[in-house]
């Protein structure tokens, strides 16, 4: 398993959430609505989740075992890192046409 695409969503607001992101594996299967979270040990992801009839949440998607969530989490984390670099992107006022 490779992943062959990472998409970070920066959030601009204050919060846990620091962005959400989208990973594509083989170049053929997205997994999407991936989250960044600030915890009290550092930065760690959330995989898609729903919330249940019982109040609880659970994971839609999730890697097996431990080894497979570690590398997610380490190329997650990366990419996340080096959007934290990029400067945000401008915005610029269209220009009004002269009538």
């Amino acid at each position: 398993m490779n992943i062959t695409d990472v998409r970070v969503r920066k959030m601009t607001k204050e919060g846990k959430m620091k962005a959400v992101v989208s990973i594509t594996i083989d170049d053929q299967f997205v997994v999407h609505d991936i989250k960044v979270i600030d915890g009290e040990k550092g930065l760690f992801i959330a995989m898609p989740s729903r919330k249940a009839s019982d109040g609880e949440y659970r994971d839609i998607a999730h890697p097996i075992n431990s080894e497979t969530r570690d590398k997610i989490q380490k190329i997650i984390l990366d990419s996340y890192e080096k959007a934290l670099l990029e400067e945000p992107a401008e915005t610029e006022e269209p220009e009004e046409e002269e009538a």
